[in-house]
């Protein structure tokens, strides 16, 4: 039986990453150990790895994760307090669907989409 999925996204710069998700998005970084070329963040019942690929061409990136939660509107306008760039195109709102979503970029323009059912 499947019971938790930990996505593994790529970064160019392990520091950055880590201050960006910490900074920004309010994560902690997992486990007490360095791993040399990796990074587990977790937020909640999340956690999101890094692996470290420093020829990535943020331009060129298209690694993507939807994360749901149960408080969308208190988490945009947490983001929104620490200053963190909500995706041109990924503004707060309701689509089609019936989620309301909004999406930001990391660093490596990992795309973050979070969503909650209406």
């Amino acid at each position: 039986m499947l019971i938790d999925i930990n996505p593994k996204l790529p970064m160019r710069n392990k520091s950055v990453t880590r201050e960006y998700y910490i900074n920004k998005l309010g994560f902690q970084e997992f486990g007490s150990a360095d791993f040399d070329g990796y990074l587990m963040m977790e937020k909640d019942q999340i956690q999101i790895h890094f692996f470290e690929f420093k020829e990535l061409d943020p331009k060129e990136n298209y690694g993507q994760v939807y994360i749901r939660t149960d408080n969308i509107d208190n988490f945009y306008q947490l983001l929104l307090d620490h200053k963190t760039s909500i995706h041109p195109n990924g503004k707060l709102e309701i689509k089609p669907w019936g989620q309301k979503e909004f999406s930001v970029l990391d660093p490596d323009s990992n795309l973050l989409t979070f969503g909650q059912s209406l």
